[in-house]
């Protein structure tokens, strides 16, 4: 399974912008489809993005739709989360984790290598 590193959280005002990444340690970072999950306090895990082996194809759920952009760089074995207008209700752990083989992007059970997560802070 590949191994993978969030970086990027932090403490910020409502509407601001952050960048967080996902850097794996495996050459065969370009064979996963990825997604970002986040928990938020007292809450269960939730999807917000997912990107294609190639990066053609994201999907996004609607809370965060507009607001953040998911991308990759496979030369890089990096995975991107942009996130703008910050709202305090995004505040969460957010991780990064491989989507197995034909599974779907929205079920977290799909999900079988995950990242030790990343906080993100949104103060109102």
């Amino acid at each position: 399974q590949v191994q993978l590193v969030e970086t990027g959280g932090g403490l910020v005002q409502a509407g601001a912008s952050l960048r967080l990444s996902c850097k794996a340690s495996e050459r065969t970072f370009s064979s996963e489809a990825l997604g970002w999950i986040r928990q938020a306090p007292g809450k269960e895990r939730e999807f917000v993005a997912g990107i294609s082996r190639t990066g053609l194809s994201t999907y996004y759920a609607d809370a965060v739709k507009g607001r953040f952009t998911v991308s990759r760089n496979n030369a890089e074995n990096t995975m991107y989360l942009e996130m703008n207008s910050l709202k305090p209700e995004d505040t969460a752990i957010y991780y990064c984790a491989a989507r197995r083989f034909g599974g779907d992007y929205y079920s977290l059970k799909d999900y079988n290598s995950w990242g030790q997560g990343t906080q993100v802070t949104v103060s109102s």
